[in-house]
């Protein structure tokens, strides 16, 4: 999808993705992983929303509408609210593998303009695995999945225990996410999230 540097290129004993059996089926919706989450929290009332699919193989789509809060010049999406977009997504892949990581680094182009009211586009793909290192990729569209490229990111996840957050989070946060309802589900049937 995009070139990247040297160092999110994977190296020579890297190997294919594959998706995990027990990842969520192609066209389901992998929901948020904490509702307060800027980027697919549906508790964050100035967030993204990111609506996140399950697509084949290591792949999935996303979409959110670009509102005035996440604006930066004036009637434009702020590029920090796109990255922000582009790393939910790409972390999302995380689920097809069912394994819990973080961003060790996004790498991102602006290509143009993304407006206000925009419908923006997402496709993201695990593209290679080596050890603990998860490469992947992605693209945003503006207003239908085959509109013109306005964004695009190559990203470096490493795979984490979940004690990570528990250890690294607010106390507050995590005792209400592991008591999140929802999360107790999603966490026996993924085994990803606290």
């Amino acid at each position: 999808m995009s070139g990247g540097s040297a160092v999110l290129q994977p190296p020579a004993d890297a190997v294919e993705p594959v998706r995990h059996p027990d990842a969520p089926a192609p066209g389901e919706v992998l929901g948020s992983h904490y509702g307060q989450c800027f980027g697919c929290g549906q508790d964050q009332p100035h967030g993204l929303g990111l609506a996140v699919r399950a697509g084949e193989g290591v792949t999935l789509t996303a979409e959110f509408t670009v509102r005035p809060a996440h604006q930066g010049a004036p009637g434009l999406a702020h590029g920090g609210v796109l990255a922000t977009a582009l790393d939910e997504a790409l972390g999302s892949l995380n689920w097809l593998l069912r394994k819990v990581a973080v961003t060790g680094r996004l790498e991102t182009d602006f290509v143009r303009p993304v407006p206000v009211g925009t419908r923006l586009h997402l496709t993201a793909e695990v593209t290679a695995v080596a050890g603990r290192k998860i490469y992947a990729c992605a693209v945003g569209r503006i207003e239908d999945p085959g509109g013109p490229v306005a964004v695009r990111a190559d990203a470096l996840f490493v795979e984490v225990e979940v004690g990570h957050f528990v250890e690294n989070g607010r106390d507050e946060e995590i005792q209400a996410a592991l008591h999140d309802p929802d999360q107790i589900r999603r966490a026996r049937a993924f085994e990803v999230n606290p």
